[in-house]
């Protein structure tokens, strides 16, 4: 087991990997053996360790300490000094411990503000085990719960722990897992599905697909037991193809769970047998909606139907069938094991446990986070997420993804649950927190999720295909300059529509966007209608660029990064901009390093806005 041997755990989540984590273990494993250390000291492959900003990460066991931006270069120092002579790194140091250090100090993950505040229960094996080693897993309770199951506790029993334990879906509106569950027990039927689903499409949500990439033994041990407890034989994962990583990780933990015997006939010498096959969905954010998921289950094209049935009712190939998200099955084998109680202490009273979310946006630290229900937003930006990188203000969060709404920071002392997060016109959804502040447009943020579920929209009923069609070319008429007191009210009433009379949960939360935005925002709408202005200077028809004479030293960086060629001038001469063919993408700010060049508003001549 990695935590009582010396080990480097690196992380080898989808982030990692892209930010270099291969050649850094190479390093780690090259300088362990120039030492003749490579067998007294393991290095192990983990999940995701959360702070994926910070890649390629590697914690260092016994000691407990956490090492960031890893280079080949900064492992073989690791090596030499923290493996050899027992001195930390203080360079490559979590960012948040640095300051108070000496190099005498071993700063663990506990110490962290980041990791501190955490409770990890769905994330509890995620960056700690290898995900392709059951026996690491086993190690850390792993599929104890479906022995005691399977030998100590009737499939009522099973359901009776998960109701009393106030477990609700992790996946969208939190719905109590139980009742799906027991509905599917009555239902008198020969065949019966357990079903995941890991389409995860939020834009900036990645918790499903972290927890099959870094703990997907966990998975398996749910669904066995979830399917015991409904009475199915059959499970299905429906995850997402581009998540290749997930995919092959999870198959490997089915096919070993069947050599350990815990898939199968007859598992663990009981009478009950069960199955897990694989379903690769090709990206449609409709089939995260549990009757499109079963559709393209089947073969079909992803749409959804009219409710009821309910699929634990009449669901796959018309049978009962019960489907829970990744996090939901995540947490199922510790309250089994542990107790409705034990899962209680956390959270709130109609929303206990735990939540996973993604922090994106302007946050400084990136990355997945698992806190107790109940916590408030200040605290998950502030504490645990560390603020704005640049200590600009945050101003408002977008939860729940592209069916989310927009909340303004007076409201960030809101406690994180399902029902404080409706009453703001929120909701949780799957957990992605988008960070936005004063550079970004509450327009233009609606306009940039509406066009998402525009793109998405299964085209089945009339208010989703063509109300949001409307609603979108609105907003984008609003953002060109071309916008009416009008267009606003035609907005607002539409949005209701659509919300009020769409098939499915993807089109009756398509507004919720603009809802909110509307609600907090009102503001920025009418200032780009009536005053001609974006009070965030994000919107292009409003703003236009200029170059200084006073300060412009005619370097031409700015000339040769144009992607318009809309700037011109000679060498060592003020440049200038046509402005006819800039296409105001900001290019030529980044690279100029003298400050000549700056945004301004053509409807107030020479204000400079930033």
């Amino acid at each position: 087991m990695a935590l009582t041997t010396n080990s480097i755990l690196v992380c080898a989540g989808g982030g990692c990997i892209s930010a270099g984590e291969e050649s850094v273990k190479q390093a780690f494993e090259r300088k362990l053996k120039e030492y003749g250390l490579d067998s007294v000291v393991s290095i192990v492959e983990t999940g995701c360790m959360g702070a994926c900003s910070l890649g390629p990460l590697a914690v260092i066991y016994p000691d407990g300490v956490y090492y960031q931006k890893l280079t080949p270069k900064a492992a073989e120092k690791i090596v030499e000094e923290h493996i050899l002579k027992g001195r930390i790194v203080p360079e490559f140091l979590f960012e948040g411990s640095k300051e108070q250090l000496t190099v005498t100090e071993k700063p663990t993950t506990e110490e962290i503000p980041f990791f501190a505040r955490q409770v990890k229960i769905a994330l509890r094996n995620v960056g700690v085990v290898d995900p392709l080693n059951i026996e690491e897993y086993i190690a850390r309770d792993g599929y104890f719960a479906l022995h005691k199951a399977l030998t100590k506790m009737t499939p009522e029993d099973v359901i009776k722990e998960i109701k009393d334990s106030g477990l609700r879906g992790r996946g969208g509106a939190g719905f109590p897992t139980a009742i799906k569950w027991d509905i599917a027990r009555k239902q008198k039927s020969d065949i019966k599905y357990m079903i995941c689903n890991a389409d995860e499409g939020d834009p900036g949500a990645f918790m499903d697909r972290s927890v099959l990439e870094g703990d997907p033994h966990t998975i398996v041990e749910a669904m066995t037991i979830a399917g015991y407890a409904i009475g199915a034989q059959k499970g299905f994962v429906y995850v997402r193809a581009e998540y290749p990583l997930a995919i092959e990780r999870f198959g490997k933990a089915i096919q070993t769970a069947h050599e350990y015997g815990f898939l199968g006939e007859n598992i663990l010498g009981s009478n009950f047998s069960f199955d897990i096959e694989i379903r690769i969905g090709a990206g449609a954010f409709v089939c995260g909606e549990e009757t499109a998921l079963m559709q393209s289950v089947e073969g079909k094209r992803g749409q959804p139907r009219v409710k009821p049935p309910f699929p634990a009712e009449k669901g796959l190939w018309g049978k009962p069938s019960v489907i829970n998200n990744v996090e939901t099955l995540a947490v199922v084998a510790p309250i089994i094991l542990r107790g409705a109680s034990w899962f209680r202490q956390y959270g709130t009273e109609k929303s206990p446990g735990t939540k996973v979310f993604a922090l994106a946006g302007k946050i400084k630290n990136t990355g997945l986070v698992e806190v107790p229900m109940g916590i408030t937003l200040r605290e998950l930006l502030y504490e645990i997420g560390g603020g704005h990188p640049q200590g600009k203000q945050i101003k408002a969060v977008q939860t729940g993804g592209p069916s989310g709404g927009v909340i303004p920071a007076e409201y960030f002392d809101t406690p994180v649950d399902y029902e404080s997060l409706a009453r703001l016109g929120a909701i949780m959804g799957s957990g992605g927190i988008i960070v936005l502040d004063e550079d970004d447009c509450m327009v233009d943020v609606a306009k940039f999720f509406l066009g998402f579920t525009v793109d998405e929209s299964c085209g089945k009923c009339t208010p989703c295909r063509e109300g949001t069609k409307v609603m979108h070319s609105l907003l984008e008429k609003i953002t060109r300059g071309e916008g009416t007191m009008e267009d606003i009210d035609k907005l607002e009433q539409l949005a209701s529509i659509v919300k009020d009379s769409s098939l499915c949960g993807l089109g009756q939360t398509a507004p919720n966007p603009v809802l909110s935005t509307l609600k907090y925002y009102r503001h920025e709408y009418e200032a780009h209608v009536k005053d001609g202005v974006c009070p965030s200077k994000k919107c292009k028809a409003f703003i236009s660029y200029v170059i200084s004479p006073e300060k412009c030293t005619g370097c031409t960086a700015c000339a040769r990064v144009c992607p318009a060629n809309a700037i011109y001038g000679e060498v060592r001469k003020v440049h200038e901009i046509d402005q006819d063919a800039c296409i105001r993408c900001g290019s030529c700010i980044e690279v100029c390093r003298f400050g000549a060049i700056s945004k301004v508003t053509p409807a107030v001549e020479n204000v400079v806005i930033k």
